[in-house]
């Protein structure tokens, strides 16, 4: 997989001063930081294969099939089969030449029970190879042994990974009185698996509907107090230099609604950068909420987490061309790096506006090289606005 594979080699020159590289799913290190913007559908809509064969998600790297929540409780035998169906008709196209494996995107199956699991699998016999992973919902350590004991059967019968993705949103994450054990032994839990979990992923709308809450458009979900509360000690817990779990953001919902609150994208932003052609991409995110979600994004990468879930086709540039790393991150991690040697604990930035102390930046210089490789750098008069048009 390769992202902006969509760009013409001249526009991958003017936009990138690194441009990102090719990367294999056995090469995890670097997988579980490249699912970018994840994007789930419920399995029984009906052109999922065909959309993908047609080019018509254009970016796409990730996506989840969904078993659970996005479908009704009769629809699961449909929709069992369809997964079933879309994967074979996946594999026919590349079998015969219309698509290549390169140009799919990482699948996961997202389950309701390691019952179900096992029926996934068996129905797609060789068909599994197109396969990347399922998603685990409600993951606690009582249904959480089952899984990966049944992840791990799996993949050594396949001879390759399979990998898993918990979902932590179940009331015994969230509620105080019992978060903190909870959170410890599922991490005891996934340890136990590491090489076979790629991300740890939290379930924001399952956690908001146990208090009857739901964000509005203006909102991030770090303004649900009690929600942000809980995201802080899964990242407190996940995100140790001991564990090193990437997570990433929980999912933006919304696609288009009427505003309450003024815009939240400066002007300057997109008028110094691209002029009226900037100005006029800055009025169709905001009429169709995109802002928002910008904000969001903003947030979830000051916290650490890497890509998102997304439920739009709408939402994958954005998400996707906030995970591209700033020249300014990467002259400052390089500069980190390279001056890890013992004899100088802290340099000024090349960008002249702050200090790069070599000891605490460490491990955030490490992790802008991994995002560095998997989704390039910007040259220097580029940012984000510049793969939105």
């Amino acid at each position: 997989m390769r992202y902006f594979n969509y760009l013409s080699n001249e526009e991958q020159q003017s936009l990138f001063f690194l441009p990102p590289q090719s990367i294999t799913t056995q090469d995890k290190s670097l997988l579980e930081y490249a699912l970018g913007a994840t994007l789930y559908m419920p399995a029984t809509r009906k052109t999922i294969a065909q959309d993908i064969i047609d080019g018509k998600l254009t970016g796409l790297m990730s996506m989840v099939l969904c078993l659970e929540d996005a479908i009704g409780d009769r629809e699961v035998s449909s929709a069992e089969q369809s997964v079933v169906d879309h994967l074979g008709q996946l594999a026919l196209a590349v079998t015969q030449g219309i698509i290549s494996l390169e140009d799919l995107p990482l699948i996961f199956v997202r389950i309701r029970n390691v019952e179900q699991m096992w029926r996934i699998a068996e129905s797609l016999a060789d068909n599994r190879r197109l396969l990347t992973g399922f998603v685990f919902p409600k993951f606690t350590v009582d249904n959480g042994y089952r899984y990966l004991e049944a992840l791990e059967t799996m993949s050594k019968y396949q001879q390759q990974p399979i990998y898993g993705m918990p979902i932590l949103e179940s009331s015994e994450v969230i509620y105080i009185e019992s978060r903190y054990n909870n959170l410890l032994n599922i991490k005891d839990l996934l340890d136990q698996y590491r090489s076979l979990i790629l991300n740890v992923r939290i379930g924001a709308t399952d956690f908001s509907g146990l208090f009857g809450l739901r964000r509005s458009p203006d909102m991030t979900i770090y303004d649900i107090k009690v929600i942000g509360g809980c995201m802080s000690d899964i990242i407190n817990v996940f995100a140790r230099p001991d564990s090193n779990y990437v997570i990433p953001g929980p999912v933006w919902e919304f696609f288009s609604s009427d505003r309450v609150f003024k815009p939240q994208l400066r002007r300057s932003l997109f008028a110094d950068h691209l002029g009226d052609t900037g100005m006029q991409m800055r009025e169709n995110l905001i009429c169709r909420y995109m802002d928002g979600l910008i904000h969001e994004i903003i947030l979830d990468k000051a916290n650490g987490l890497i890509g998102k879930t997304i439920i739009h086709p709408s939402h994958i540039k954005p998400v996707q061309a906030l995970c591209v790393v700033t020249h300014e991150e990467y002259m400052d991690a390089t500069s980190i790096l390279s001056n890890a040697t013992g004899d100088i604990g802290v340099i000024a930035s090349q960008y002249a506006n702050k200090m790069n102390e070599v000891k605490p930046h460490m491990r955030w210089a490490e992790k802008i090289m991994k995002k560095s490789k998997i989704y390039g750098v910007f040259n220097e008069q580029h940012n984000f606005t510049s793969l939105l048009t």
